[in-house]
């Protein structure tokens, strides 16, 4: 079987969802910085493994595969050891759901080309930045909040062991705090980041972890 390759920057949150998924299941791979501050995922280097020119891109079973989401479902659909979304439809839904607020919905919103967009309209390019963040990040984390609000959250956002969802949730609250978030209305929230932090796989996987010795 060929190397698994993960092509990642070390702060992208769908990087960041990838490497724990793959350190939950126990893959080895080898990450390969792509420099998205430098533009390296523009250039054709990168273009051929993914034409939308973003990250994290997976080389993995002979296949390139892009778009951190389909990566984690191809992975928890190819590997026996993979619990990363629940056995159930109802429980798959809810915990897509979950996922999709954050990957679909917040992220989106706050990645690189749009906020580099909305500082180009401002004569103070860092105050325009900041508070964009802040308003879409809080008012996506709040809802998700209470989209926890029910007798399927346990000690992750479904359930008692991680998911998709805790997946997705971690590197965006690295975000929110990266942004100074207010999250003092998210207890729920904070508290399972908390758990999950804790986690071997987690931790691994944190961008400080991935920086470049410069950062």
């Amino acid at each position: 079987m060929s190397d698994t390759v993960l092509f990642d920057y070390w702060r992208s949150s769908a990087s960041y969802r990838v490497r724990i998924a793959l350190n939950m299941l126990a893959i080895s791979y080898r990450s390969v910085p792509v420099d998205l501050l430098a533009g390296e995922h523009k250039q054709a280097e990168h273009l051929a493994r993914n034409p939308q020119g973003l990250v994290p891109a997976l080389e993995i079973d002979g296949q390139m595969l892009t778009q951190s989401l389909a990566i984690i479902e191809y992975l928890s659909e190819t590997r026996s050891n993979a619990d990363l979304l629940p056995s159930d439809p109802l429980g798959r839904q809810r915990v897509r759901a979950l996922s999709y607020a954050i990957a679909m919905d917040i992220h989106p919103v706050c990645n690189l080309g749009v906020v580099f967009h909305v500082m180009q309209q401002s004569q103070d390019p860092d105050a325009a930045r900041s508070a964009w963040m802040r308003k879409f990040i809080g008012e996506g984390l709040g809802a998700f909040e209470r989209m926890l609000d029910g007798p399927e959250t346990g000690e992750f956002c479904h359930g008692d062991q991680p998911t998709m969802a805790d997946l997705c949730l971690v590197p965006q609250l690295y975000n929110a705090r990266r942004w100074k978030v207010d999250l003092s209305a998210c207890r729920r929230i904070t508290a399972i980041a908390e758990r999950c932090e804790a986690l071997p796989a987690f931790a691994a996987a944190h961008p400080d972890r991935s920086a470049p010795a410069s950062n």
